[in-house]
């Protein structure tokens, strides 16, 4: 295996040169000619899905193919603009010269993705690579299969090795690759493993953009119309059965509106995703990707409940199907496990709180999550909660949503990631910004060369224009 991967590696470092000198039309073929590929092998990719994830037809549309389409055209739209040299302003060094920033692709890239979108965060970053016009391998999940396996049919419909190549295996093929010199890694996936990527790259000073979770807090205060908020809160926590990086992972809510909310969470939670006699729809309602993480979900609400947390709906397990129920939890004790940990499941934490105050500092006193969402009528505190909180991105009255819009950029801080994807932000990742200056003939900056004797009138007017 290690063979093959440096015989890969190897051609697409020699072919990035070529690719660096790639216009935006040809750019754009490519992005058109995948656009094709996948369009050709929806019914596939569906399939796979519902085999690896049990993600419904509708679902696995609007989140993973449709995104995809969405973003290819939008860069396809976009890239020629993209791609211009940007203008930038004059110093007193450069009068007379123009001064420009130029986009060049970063070379031979890794892309690692992870098996809860499998399709989307795979493509997402490949349609920002190939705008840019870089080389990359990908290594999709082991652990989705079936939808690594259409990934790599798609990518050798459309792709030489030398370009683009998507290699399966487990996690020593990643390790392996990890090894390899690239000159950007874009890695989506846990903040242990995000740490373990980014040691890798420091190895070469390779540049990374690391796309990771954490725990994503939904503040609720009381001007909010709860029951809207239980429901869009429900779906965006239960989409995907909660195995998605900026589903909401607890909720705060004034201690006056608890019960008030459990009754609208579990109505809303019932309605979307529960058969008539309780049991999980298969058609709406996704399974836990595998035995390991069931077993680690379901061990999250036993070890709740033993210290004395209270089920407050749901909590049923079906080891069989690999299902959880829609559960939320409230009354946890200090220091439960599904308050330490990001639980990527369909288990909500309710926190019941006296004061804004106190809401701002229970979110503070954790990393830097991936996402925040903020449920208020109240403008005043909005903006408060805001400025008094950090985190990679924001929905005010809704949940989920901002990751859809690629004229945001989407991304973490600290724990919750580095740097920014989608759009011309997943462009600008893969690309290097290379400062240019094109001075003219007339030397201006000459005015400071030596000898310096009696040029110390130069200086303070230097010190006041500069």
């Amino acid at each position: 295996m290690s063979q093959t991967l440096n015989s890969i590696f190897e051609a697409q470092q020699k072919h990035k040169y070529t690719l660096r000198n790639s216009n935006a039309v040809q750019r754009i073929q490519k992005l058109k000619t995948l656009m094709a590929a996948i369009e050709n092998h929806e019914e596939d990719i569906y399939a796979a899905l519902q085999s690896d994830l049990r993600k419904s037809r509708f679902e696995a549309a609007v989140t993973e193919v449709i995104f995809i389409y969405s973003e290819i055209r939008f860069a396809i739209s976009k890239l020629g603009s993209w791609m211009k040299p940007k203008r930038a302003g004059k110093t007193m060094t450069s009068l007379l010269a123009r001064n420009r920033i130029w986009y060049e692709p970063k070379g031979s890239c890794l892309i690692i993705s992870p098996w809860n979108y499998p399709f989307q965060l795979m493509m997402a970053p490949l349609v920002s690579a190939i705008a840019a016009g870089n080389c990359a391998i990908l290594k999709p999940s082991e652990l989705s299969p079936a939808t690594s396996a259409i990934i790599t049919k798609i990518v050798k419909a459309c792709f030489e090795e030398k370009e683009i190549c998507c290699i399966e295996g487990d996690a020593s093929t990643s390790t392996a690759l990890l090894t390899l010199p690239f000159d950007h890694i874009f890695f989506t996936g846990s903040t242990a493993i995000g740490k373990v990527v980014m040691e890798a790259a420091a190895k070469h000073l390779s540049s990374v953009t690391l796309e990771l979770g954490g725990k994503s807090p939904v503040i609720v205060d009381e001007t909010a119309d709860l029951k809207v908020a239980a429901e869009k809160i429900a779906w965006g926590k239960l989409l995907n059965a909660g195995q998605t990086c900026i589903a909401p992972d607890y909720v705060l809510v004034p201690l006056s509106l608890q019960e008030s909310f459990i009754g609208h969470y579990q109505q809303a939670a019932s309605a979307m995703f529960l058969k008539a006699g309780g049991q999980p729809n298969p058609d709406g309602y996704a399974k836990i990707i595998n035995e390991r993480h069931f077993n680690r979900i379901a061990g999250l609400i036993d070890e709740a409940v033993n210290r004395g947390a209270r089920i407050a709906f749901g909590g049923e397990k079906e080891e069989a199907s690999q299902s959880i129920s829609p559960t939320l939890l409230s009354q946890l004790p200090v220091g439960t496990a599904v308050m330490e940990e990001e639980i990527f499941g369909p288990v909500l934490p309710l926190i019941a709180y006296a004061n804004l105050e106190e809401a701002i500092a229970r979110v503070n006193e954790k990393s830097k999550p991936l996402a925040l969402y903020i449920f208020s009528s109240s403008k005043k505190n909005i903006r408060h909660i805001l400025k008094n909180t950090s985190s990679g991105g924001a929905c005010v009255n809704d949940v989920l949503v901002h990751i859809s819009n690629p004229r945001l950029p989407f991304g973490g801080v600290n724990a919750s990631g580095i740097g920014s994807s989608h759009g011309f932000f997943g462009f600008k990742a893969f690309s290097h910004e290379r400062a240019v200056v094109f001075q003219p003939g007339i030397n201006t900056t000459k005015i400071i060369y030596p000898p310096y004797e009696g040029k110390s009138w130069l200086l303070k007017w230097l010190k006041k224009l500069m």
